[in-house]
């Protein structure tokens, strides 16, 4: 697939998402840019906002499967990986697969399920496979999880530990509709749900041809260079006491590349990393508690001025989108 069909797809794919999500094109192409880089998706807002609505829109777009968890706290990560029962008419145990295995995952209100059960998540949007009783089962391919949660100051949250915000490439938050988008959902959804009117606009084999066409997206060495310059500056600020992973720093490359296929370049800007910084760092970076001070409550704020920050103070490369 040209990289001209990925973006022909694409704008498909934001058009039929945006039937239903109203004034939230930037949320919408970076949850497109999280799928076609092959990485997991975390949407964090308050309720009502429409957190769910862009989980499920995005994948009724896409003619795959898809399963759906609600985590609550008394769930099981049996219920989340699958178990195995015994058949007495075999007399074996078979394992019954759980909603992970499926192409899109949607984890609703992720953080209103125990540490436990989290943690179950963990192998699968790593390693793409499940391991129940010793034995090892590979989940689909593509595999993407869009987990939705709540703040933490919430009733009835946990918050997710480091390793489980680390496996999300990106996390979005909605906000609340302008005034016209508002009034226009009123008009739009008094009798009817426009999510009931959505049909899929791209095949699973199409949307693996995009992914792979993602990845053959050139990242010249100045531009990587610049990558790693911005996510070795977290570790060093010292308005923050944990920096982003290696995992960040590859994970941020492969955002970049599939933004730039979804706009129909062949290859990474600087711009493309600066323009994915916040939403790729952000979740993975710990404030200090010197400089959180009294706004132990709310970290988003100073953690994008701390990116925004760094992106300012690191030289851009130059000459830097042309191939050898």
């Amino acid at each position: 697939m040209s990289i001209e069909q990925v973006r022909e797809a694409s704008e498909a794919i934001v058009y039929n998402v945006e039937t239903v999500i109203d004034g939230k094109h930037e949320a919408v192409e970076t949850a497109l840019t999280v799928l076609l880089a092959e990485g997991h998706l975390l949407i964090e807002d308050v309720p009502g906002v429409g957190k769910t609505m862009l989980a499920k829109a995005l994948a009724a777009s896409v003619d795959c499967s898809v399963g759906r968890i609600q985590f609550t706290p008394d769930l099981l990560p049996s219920d989340v990986t699958g178990v195995s029962v015994f058949n007495q008419a075999e007399r074996r145990f078979e394992f019954k697969p759980g909603a992970v295995f499926a192409n899109i995952v949607i984890g609703d209100e992720i953080n209103r399920a125990s540490p436990k059960t989290q943690s179950a998540l963990l192998e699968c949007m790593e390693e793409g496979q499940v391991t129940v009783d010793g034995a090892t089962y590979r989940l689909a391919s593509p595999f993407t999880v869009v987990a939705t949660q709540n703040p933490i100051e919430m009733e009835g949250t946990y918050a997710l530990p480091e390793a489980q915000r680390d496996r999300f490439m990106a996390r979005i938050s909605m906000g609340y509709p302008d005034t016209e988008s508002e009034l226009t959902m009123l008009g739009s959804r008094d009798t009817v749900s426009p999510l009931s009117l959505i049909e899929p606009v791209v095949t699973v084999a199409r949307l693996r041809a995009m992914m792979t066409a993602a990845r053959g997206v050139f990242a010249s060495p100045a531009v990587k260079e610049y990558t790693v310059a911005l996510v070795r500056a977290t570790r060093e600020d010292r308005d923050l006491r944990l920096g982003a992973s290696p995992r960040a720093t590859l994970q941020l490359i492969r955002a970049a590349k599939a933004q730039a296929a979804l706009t129909g370049r062949e290859y990474v800007l600087p711009d493309d990393i600066d323009s994915l910084a916040v939403p790729v760092l952000g979740h993975r970076l710990m404030p200090t508690s010197r400089a959180l001070g009294h706004h132990h409550q709310d970290s988003g704020p100073l953690i994008e001025e701390v990116i925004r920050r760094i992106i300012a103070a690191t030289p851009v490369p130059v000459g830097s989108a042309s191939r050898p």
